[in-house]
C-alpha cells in the first residue's frame, strides 16, 4: 500500500494538526500576507504537500471545470484551516497568503496562462485518475517549474560566468550568511541515517568551510559522459559524487533547488563558461519555499551554499577541473552577471511521469 493510500488521520502529523490550528485560530483569510508575528504561519513545500495529499485523496472531481475548480480550492481551504470564502476572488495567484496557485491535472501537459512563472511562487499540481479521483498532490517553486521546461519555451531569466579560472578549488565565502551561522552544527553529523532531499534541520548542517573540505576530493575525479542533450543525467553523476562525499548512504534527487535540501547545497556542472541561474539570482533574499522555518529564521536564497564544478570531457568520459564554492549572498563576487529577458505568455511544461506517480 503506497503511503498516498493511508486514512489521513494516519498520514497527518501532529505539527500539520498544531499549524492547520494555528492557522484556523489567527483568523486570517486566504487574502491576507503572512507578515510580522504571522510570518511563522508559512506552510513548507513539503508539509503543504503532505497535508493536501491528505485532504484531497479520493475526491470525486469529475464534474463541469467551473464547480470543478471550486470545489478543489474550497477543499484547500478547509484543509489548512482558512474559512472557505463565499467568492474567490481573480487574484493571482489564487492563494496569495500561502502565495500558491492550484492546478488539477490528468494529462502531464501543465498549462500557465498570460503570467510568467514567478521563482517563489508555489505550483500546486493535483493530480487525477482517469476515474477522476485525486491520487496526490505536487508543491513546486517556480525555479523548479523551469527545470522541468525540455521545450525552450522558457528562456533562462539570469545567466553568469566565473571571473577567476585560474584557481583548481576557490572558497569565495570564508563563513556562513549570518543567518545561517546559528543554525550551523557545532558536532560532527552522521548522514548515514538521512537522505539529500530531507528537510534540513537546526543545528544539523555543516558549515561551508566543512563542505569545501569535503567538496574539493572531488576535483579530479571522473565519470561516464551520458552524451549530448543528457545535461541532466551528467549533473545527476555529479549530484551523486557530491551525496558519497557528503557520506550519505544513497542517492537520491527531486528536482527542485537547491539539490541537496538537507544541507542547503545547490550543485552546478559546467561544462561552458556560462552559468544558467534560472529565475532567480543566488543573491535574491526571497525565501526558499521548500525550507521550513529554522529556529525563527527564515532562509532565502542568498542563504544557500553554491558548489559550482567546472568539467570537460572527451565525449566519453567527463572530468571534473575545478570547485567554486560561496554563498548566495557573494555570488557576484566570483561570477559576472548577465542580465536575461523577462518571459511573458502562455507556457505549456510537459511534467516528467515521477511527478504523475504516488509515493510507494
Amino acid at each position: 500500500m503506497g503511503k498516498w493510500e493511508i486514512p489521513k488521520e494516519e498520514y497527518v502529523t501532529k505539527s500539520d494538526e498544531i499549524c492547520i490550528g494555528d492557522i484556523r485560530n489567527s483568523g486570517l483569510t486566504i487574502y491576507d500576507p503572512l507578515v510580522g508575528k504571522f510570518r511563522t504561519l508559512r506552510i513548507p513545500d513539503k508539509q503543504l504537500e503532505r497535508i493536501l495529499t491528505a485532504a484531497l485523496f479520493g475526491l470525486n472531481v469529475g464534474v463541469p471545470l467551473r464547480t470543478r475548480s471550486k470545489l478543489v480550492k474550497a477543499r484547500v481551504c478547509e484543509a489548512l484551516g482558512y474559512v472557505t470564502p463565499k467568492v474567490f476572488k481573480k487574484a493571482q495567484p489564487r492563494f496569495p497568503g500561502q502565495n500558491f496557485d492550484t492546478y488539477v491535472q490528468k494529462a502531464n501537459n501543465l498549462q500557465i496562462w498570460n503570467e510568467e512563472v514567478s521563482p517563489e511562487r508555489r505550483y500546486v499540481l493535483i493530480f487525477v485518475s482517469e476515474a477522476d479521483l485525486i491520487t496526490h498532490v505536487r508543491v513546486l517553486n517556480g525555479e523548479s517549474i523551469a527545470l522541468l521546461d525540455k521545450t525552450g519555451t522558457l528562456t533562462q531569466k539570469y545567466q553568469a560566468s566565473l571571473i577567476d579560472q585560474t584557481a583548481l578549488t576557490s572558497l569565495i565565502s570564508s563563513t556562513d550568511t549570518k543567518n545561517l551561522l546559528p543554525l550551523i552544527s557545532k558536532t560532527p553529523i552522521d548522514f548515514s541515517p538521512r537522505r539529500p532531499i530531507d528537510e534540513p534541520k537546526a543545528a544539523e548542517i555543516i558549515g561551508i568551510g566543512e563542505l569545501y573540505s569535503l567538496l574539493s576530493e572531488i576535483v579530479g575525479l571522473t565519470f561516464e559522459d551520458a552524451g549530448v542533450g543528457q545535461e541532466r543525467v551528467r549533473g545527476g553523476a555529479l549530484h551523486e559524487l557530491v551525496c558519497q562525499k557528503l557520506g550519505y548512504p544513497t542517492f537520491s534527487d527531486n528536482g527542485q533547488l537547491p539539490d541537496i535540501l538537507d544541507q542547503l547545497l545547490e550543485v552546478k556542472l559546467q561544462l561552458a563558461r556560462t552559468v544558467d541561474l534560472g529565475l532567480v539570482t543566488p543573491d535574491n533574499n526571497a525565501p526558499v519555499t521548500n525550507v521550513p522555518i529554522l529556529e525563527g529564521r527564515q532562509i532565502s536564497h542568498l542563504d544557500l551554499r553554491y558548489a559550482v564544478f567546472d568539467a570537460r570531457t572527451d565525449g566519453s568520459i567527463v572530468m571534473v577541473t575545478r570547485l567554486t564554492l560561496v554563498t548566495g549572498q557573494d555570488f557576484f563576487k566570483a561570477f559576472r552577471r548577465f542580465e536575461g529577458k523577462v518571459l511573458n505568455r502562455k507556457l505549456q511544461i510537459p511534467l516528467p511521469k515521477k511527478l504523475m506517480i504516488p509515493d510507494v
